[in-house]
């Protein structure tokens, strides 16, 4: 009796080009849309003239810092509570632009030294006040 001989079998293997032509091509998809040649989707307009516009800058942020136990900082430079106003004014005088505040406080800090520096700063009139907090 005849016998055919047995096909040898072949053991398969992942194929690695085809998957770093998808990786090159995901990889430039990605850098042409971080680069904006891909048009972002919108009506084109042409915005009017006038001689009275302005250019609108967004608030400068400032924090103030109200660390455990005693002190003031703003933006990490020691202060006081008489001279917390002068220093934000200074700030918003050099800078040409309305000050947003944020109050960083430690969770320890004694309530009334956190409404002392809001009324300094309200008395001053830095009126846009935030308060920091950690979301639970």
């Amino acid at each position: 009796m005849s016998r055919w001989p047995d096909a040898p079998i072949k053991k398969p293997r992942i194929e690695i080009i085809p998957m770093i032509d998808v990786m090159m091509f995901l990889l430039v998809f990605f850098v042409l849309i971080s680069l904006n040649v891909i048009p972002a989707l919108g009506l084109k307009t042409k915005l009017p003239q006038s001689s009275q516009a302005k250019e609108d800058h967004p608030p400068l942020r400032v924090v103030i810092t109200l660390p455990k136990g005693e002190g003031i900082q703003v933006e990490g430079e020691a202060t006081t509570l008489s001279a917390l106003a002068g220093k934000l004014e200074t700030k918003r005088l050099s800078s040409g632009r309305m000050l947003s505040v944020l109050i960083n406080g430690d969770e320890s800090v004694e309530l009334q030294r956190l409404i002392d520096v809001m009324d300094s700063l309200k008395a001053s009139g830095f009126d846009n006040l935030s308060i920091a907090a950690r979301k639970r």
